[in-house]
């Protein structure tokens, strides 16, 4: 009943509100009323309408410190920062020693940059403050935001032993170790929360996230399943681990650990995107579609999902579709190079040369030190028989990828069906430098069995002559 009561109270005051904007009725609004005005259109997400409101309460209420905090919030939030921060330094001059105000205009500082000044802002308001982890944890920020890491580590550490539960602080936190190369020594810190209180699902959920980070994902799950034990609705935990399991190559099982994440805490675009992700890992690819059409129904701007479409699509050979997608996915992420790459093979498959070359051209530009692009575009050329540009391309990729031995490979076939054999030769000797063991691959291009035994031939006085 007092929820009902809530409701109703806030749907009059926002339809007397509308109205007086419209001229259609006249009323007046007190602060508190104005209060309640801008918070009800911010949970709609209405900043617009909050940002309007918010400005007639300051025009009528010019020195109510609560309104003006509100505004400076909303600004803040808005990215309106000079306004923001106008604003802040005349409520500062009614309350100097506000933490809140010097926290939002510490923000303000971090959103223009400003680092050192947000610096000052929070260290003042850490002084003055009640509630030091969140103070502590925007200084880190500000630290890690200026490249000074071990300064940052300091400041989530003051964070977090006073408030365990900071999520953010914990990841910033192994972030930051990482960075600077002291996880593995970290991880004496985070097992003395675990001493001191062995049933905190929180102590053994960060062990498993820096375990995981060290590439140690069996401890890792370990460390999880321990979490979720002591609190199985541990929705993050739940996803860690499945994130862990997938580092394992674990797919069903992580699967399974996200659909529990789902059902703990609500369906997501990033979840339906992991076992989608899975799926497609597991070679079962239309149920993968399925899972990545679910992700971009909630986020359509979710460019990844619309890719997994397309790619899935196009390992079922369904060619003309997968362009469909792949081309949507480009829409929010123009510059993927691992997006045009697939689409330039698509655009080959279905006989758009024109539309596939174009496409291997904006692949190689955008990341000419992956040497795939390199070897599916000259294999367009080979299958047209013009061996000179399939060479010359690979020649490229050599030029910016000069250790990866399947390029050298790649090059080394080429010139033999196009009966360059010295000059293949000393390519063959590179490739077998770089990666003995890959010289299978050029079997590939040679069917025939006389061929084969020549090129082991080669091959074998090579590995005699070295082993010597």
């Amino acid at each position: 009943m007092a929820e009902d009561f809530k409701r109703d109270r806030y749907s009059e005051l926002i339809r007397k509100f509308e109205a007086h904007l419209s001229d259609k009725e006249s009323h007046y609004f007190d602060s508190e009323a104005f209060e309640e005005i801008i918070n009800y259109y911010l949970t709609q997400g209405k900043l617009n309408e909050a940002l309007h409101a918010s400005g007639l309460s300051i025009d009528q209420f010019p020195f109510s410190a609560e309104l003006m905090l509100l505004r400076a919030q909303l600004l803040s939030d808005m990215h309106k920062s000079n306004e923001a921060l106008n604003l802040l330094e005349d409520l500062l001059r009614i309350q100097p020693n506000d933490p809140e105000v010097l926290c939002i205009r510490g923000n303000v500082h971090l959103d223009l940059e400003q680092y050192d000044s947000a610096i000052v802002d929070f260290e003042q308001a850490l002084i003055l403050s009640s509630e030091p982890d969140e103070i502590n944890y925007n200084i880190g920020i500000a630290y890690q935001s200026k490249g000074d890491y071990k300064a940052a580590v300091d400041y989530y550490k003051n964070s977090i032993n006073t408030n365990l539960h900071h999520e953010n602080a914990l990841y910033e936190l192994a972030f930051c170790l990482e960075a600077l190369g002291e996880l593995e020594t970290s991880l004496s810190y985070y097992q003395k929360f675990i001493d001191e209180d062995p049933y905190s699902e929180f102590a053994w959920y960060n062990l498993g996230i820096v375990l995981s980070k060290l590439g140690r994902f069996k401890e890792g799950i370990d460390a999880y399943e321990y979490a979720i034990a002591i609190d199985d609705d541990f929705s993050s935990a739940h996803f860690n681990m499945a994130n862990a399991l997938m580092s394992l190559e674990r797919y069903t099982e992580a699967i399974d650990a996200y659909k529990r994440t789902i059902k703990k805490e609500g369906t997501s675009s990033e979840s339906y995107y992991c076992i989608a992700e899975a799926y497609e890992k597991l070679e079962q690819y239309e149920l993968a579609i399925r899972y990545f059409r679910k992700s971009a129904k909630i986020d359509p701007f979710y460019g990844e999902a619309w890719f997994g479409i397309g790619y899935c699509l196009s390992m079922q050979e369904k060619y003309h579709e997968a362009i469909h997608f792949i081309n949507k996915a480009l829409k929010f992420s123009i510059e993927n190079a691992e997006y045009w790459l697939a689409l330039a093979i698509s655009e080959f498959k279905v006989g758009n040369l024109v539309s596939a070359q174009d496409a291997f051209e904006e692949a190689s530009q955008l990341d000419p030190t992956n040497a795939e692009i390199w070897l599916e575009w000259s294999w367009i050329y080979y299958e047209q028989g013009n061996y000179h540009r399939a060479t010359e391309l690979v020649l490229n990729g050599i030029e910016e990828c000069a250790e990866d031995s399947n390029l050298y490979y790649r090059i080394t076939a080429y010139l033999i069906t196009d009966g360059k054999y010295k000059q293949a030769f000393n390519f063959l000797e590179n490739a077998l430098v770089l990666d003995f063991e890959n010289h299978t691959v050029l079997f590939e291009f040679f069917p025939k069995l006389e061929t084969q035994k020549a090129l082991f031939r080669i091959i074998d006085q090579y590995r005699k002559k070295n082993s010597k």
